[in-house]
């Protein structure tokens, strides 16, 4: 799939366009990017089944952007981007990667500094070069530098939403040959953490070399790191990707040794050895007898405990829960009736209220929440009350042909800077279900942070707090908050936590989600979809749940559309 590399060239070549001035271009470019990356299909098959015609049906590619794609499809490369990065004698990419860094401020610091690199900027800031700009202090300073910290920690790691995709399609390409006979996605990416560093893959054949030469070779191999009889290293949609061949007597032990965690894995050692045994890879010993490998279920019976669900795996007490048969049975995809996070073209989305309702319905859902933006927030295309109310008449036509599915109208409303909501208390009354979010001052402090959410629970009119903590993974560090106060709060208004499903949100995160459900406070997942593309990643929200701890009766998408109404009081 080249889904990513195409993506992230047109959001490059908007951030280029828009340091150069030009208008409505980069809004375009960004449009399609967000588009393509969220795509369940490789873009490349798109373009092999039905031509240009088809990448045109994509939400925001047109004929200009259809013939670039083809291009790069071609030959791996968009003359105007290469030209356009010439233009620019600035790592681009590099420098966006840093939040709070846009395209206007990377023309000033070039222009005024000569900064050109993510080193020419530290090294700028820490000097108190930035400080001395128009519009800048040492405030900025000190948050360019905090941001510079965090983009380094986040470094090459991929976001699970879009390398999970890829995990799926080379295992399905794997399994294909009728050498391979048993296989499994293990490490980071089975365990479902939100970035993963590579993909680790396991199989077991009678044929290595067969299987080896096949993946080595596979369509879609960018490079060939390493190639050996057991083990191969490949680089695939810039991502790297190991594959083990095991012996099929050791497989179980092999899979639990891979999928992890370390932490994991160094205190199931330690109870192997207080038992006499010995755990490794290769299985499970009593001196120099195997005596389990072959099962992974079989080990962790054998050590006297349950067997782990790969998402608990982490050392966070789920050895000792699985100790005293106390693991809990945790939420399923099977178990989500609604998804309660979605935008339309009344805002700032790219379908139809009826295309996101039809393939909601196909996705065997039962009920949904249309929240649309609503307030102040210009740039998503906030609705105004005349739309909200032509909005209304159109789901209650929907409504009306259906007997068995339910469209909630729905709304995101913007939380202002002294903590009241951006929207008209009459519309707010109006609406079946109210997301209220943080969307502009994500610097501020965490009293002040606080403060904002504590007043938008405490309103009267907002159900959802929509991605808590505003985060974007790999890009911005969500803002801090008192969670012991946002909790109590919560639960006493009965207002639920969002789990937003989005692949660079994942927010609430699994430990915030954890806490959450500890303290007794409702979770709620949505995918913030803007297409009928993004619908999938509901399962990126139930990924965060499991991780969690959460189980059926924490999350409550889960509920029947009388007891979800009952339960959030609407």
């Amino acid at each position: 799939m080249k889904n990513q590399e195409i993506a992230n060239i047109f959001y490059s070549i908007a951030d280029i366009l828009e340091m150069k001035e030009v208008e409505w271009k980069p809004i375009a470019y960004r449009k399609a990017a967000r588009s393509i990356e969220s795509l369940s299909k490789d873009i490349e098959e798109i373009y092999k089944q039905g031509g240009q015609k088809e990448l045109e049906k994509i939400p925001g590619v047109g004929e200009g952007i259809a013939k670039k794609i083809i291009e790069y499809l071609n030959t791996g490369k968009i003359k105007e981007y290469e030209k356009l990065k010439k233009s620019i004698p600035v790592k681009v990419e590099e420098l966006m990667n840093v939040e709070g860094i846009g395209p206007k401020k990377i023309i000033l610091f070039y222009k005024k500094l000569k900064i050109k690199n993510l080193k020419d900027l530290e090294k700028a800031a820490k000097s108190g070069k930035i400080r001395k700009l128009p519009r800048m202090g040492e405030k900025t300073e000190e948050n360019i530098l905090k941001a510079i910290a965090f983009a380094k920690r986040a470094g090459k790691r991929k976001i699970l939403g879009y390398a999970l995709p890829i995990a799926n399609e080379i295992v399905s390409k794997l399994k294909k040959l009728k050498e391979v006979n048993q296989i499994q996605i293990c490490g980071s990416t089975v365990r479902k953490k939100e970035t993963i560093g590579d993909i680790d893959i396991l199989v077991t054949t009678k044929n290595p070399k067969k299987v080896m030469d096949y993946f080595t070779n596979m369509e879609g191999v960018e490079r060939i790191v390493a190639k050996g009889p057991t083990k191969s290293t490949i680089v695939y949609n810039s991502i790297e990707v190991d594959l083990r061949v095991v012996n099929p007597n050791s497989f179980g032990s092999a899979v639990q040794y891979f999928v992890g965690s370390k932490e994991h894995n160094v205190v199931l050692r330690r109870i192997a050895i207080s038992k006499g045994y010995k755990l490794s890879e290769y299985g499970l010993f009593k001196g120099n007898k195997k005596i389990a490998g072959k099962n992974e279920k079989e080990i962790y019976k054998r050590l006297g405990l349950k067997w782990i669900p790969y998402e608990l795996r982490e050392n966070r007490g789920e050895i000792e829960a699985a100790k005293k048969n106390k693991l809990p049975k945790l939420v399923e995809m099977e178990d989500i009736l609604s998804d309660l996070q979605m935008h339309t073209r009344y805002s700032d989305g790219n379908n139809t209220v009826e295309e996101m309702v039809n393939a909601c319905k196909k996705r065997g859902l039962k009920y949904i929440a249309i929240t649309d933006h609503i307030g102040q927030l210009a740039v998503a295309g906030a609705m105004t009350s005349k739309e909200v109310k032509k909005q209304r008449k159109e789901i209650e036509k929907l409504n009306s042909k259906f007997k068995n599915f339910k469209i909630l109208q729905g709304a995101e409303v913007d939380i202002k800077l002294n903590g009241s909501l951006a929207a008209d208390k009459k519309v707010l009354k109006e609406l079946d279900i109210v997301l209220a979010a943080i969307h502009s001052g994500l610097r501020r402090g965490k009293k002040e942070q606080t403060k904002r959410i504590l007043s938008a629970i405490e309103s009267g009119y907002v159900n959802i707090i929509a991605h808590p903590t505003g985060r974007l993974i790999n890009t911005r560090e969500g803002y801090e908050l008192d969670w012991e106060k946002i909790f109590e709060a919560a639960k006493k208004n009965n207002v639920a936590l969002e789990i937003n499903a989005y692949p660079t949100r994942l927010d609430l995160n699994d430990i915030h989600a954890k806490a959450a459900k500890e303290a007794d406070v409702m979770l709620s997942i949505g995918t913030d979809s803007h297409s009928v593309e993004h619908l999938r990643f509901l399962e990126l929200g139930v990924y965060v749940a499991r991780r969690a701890w959460c189980e059926k009766k924490n999350i409550i998408n889960t509920l029947p559309l009388n007891r979800f109404k009952k339960k959030l009081g609407i």
